[in-house]
């Protein structure tokens, strides 16, 4: 209990500084990025994603996934309207491809109240404490934004387009958020590709098969009426 208070006493620590530190000089996503932003906004968004190009590995693996997962697909599919609606508008603001609000699917099933208790992990993002706090999001005893559907996905908007201007790839950009940027550009370096497919095999696990359920769930969204399954 003692280490939990600290724990949460060090956190607001550490975000009000970030504040004050982004009041008076910018931070590094504040100032820094903008330029990267806008270059990026000015580019058109181009998927490797199904209905864009799919190699014919990732089509078997996702409608053999939609096949297992159709009844919970569906049942999610009815509630997923008012939240994608505001995903949406947040990360058009950003310019990030509307396909990407999968994601929170996969890291919450849309749920804002999803919280993992080993890492701290929060929302329907999933966001860390310190990463929401360098995104501009407000934790403090009284509030956490992260279970704010608009502001997290506002703050998931930010770190996508990081990540973008990280990596050149959606998909990359997928994995990236969920095992660290790190473990993406050791992967690139070690196949020598940036192309997900081919370096895969050297991510851990849980990131390869974060990407594939992604994959799978746009596919089952994006395509379930132009294909049959």
């Amino acid at each position: 209990m003692l280490r939990q208070k600290l724990y949460s006493a060090g956190l607001l620590i550490y975000c009000s500084l970030l504040t004050v530190g982004n009041i008076q000089k910018g931070s590094d996503i504040g100032t820094k990025n903008v330029t990267d932003n806008n270059t990026i906004v000015s580019q058109e968004p181009v998927l490797n994603l199904p209905g864009f190009d799919l190699n014919p590995t990732a089509l078997q693996f996702a409608k053999e996934y939609v096949k297992k997962n159709t009844w919970g697909l569906e049942k999610l599919k009815k509630r997923t309207q008012s939240k994608f609606s505001i995903i949406n508008s947040a990360f058009s603001k950003y310019n990030i491809p509307p396909e990407l609000k999968y994601m929170a699917i996969v890291e919450s099933n849309l749920n804002p109240d999803t919280v993992c208790n080993s890492t701290g992990a929060t929302g329907i993002w999933q966001l860390m404490p310190i990463t929401a706090c360098e995104l501009g999001l407000k934790i403090t005893n009284e509030v956490d934004e992260r279970l704010h559907v608009y502001k997290s996905s506002t703050a998931a908007a930010k770190y996508l387009k990081q990540l973008y201007a990280e990596f050149g790839d959606w998909l990359l950009v997928v994995a990236a958020y969920n095992s660290g940027p790190a473990k993406v550009a050791r992967a690139i370096n070690l196949s020598g590709s940036r192309n997900f497919w081919q370096l895969q095999n050297f991510l851990p696990a849980e990131t390869r098969n974060h990407v594939k359920r992604f994959v799978s769930i746009l596919y089952f969204f994006e395509e379930q009426n132009k294909t049959a399954i």
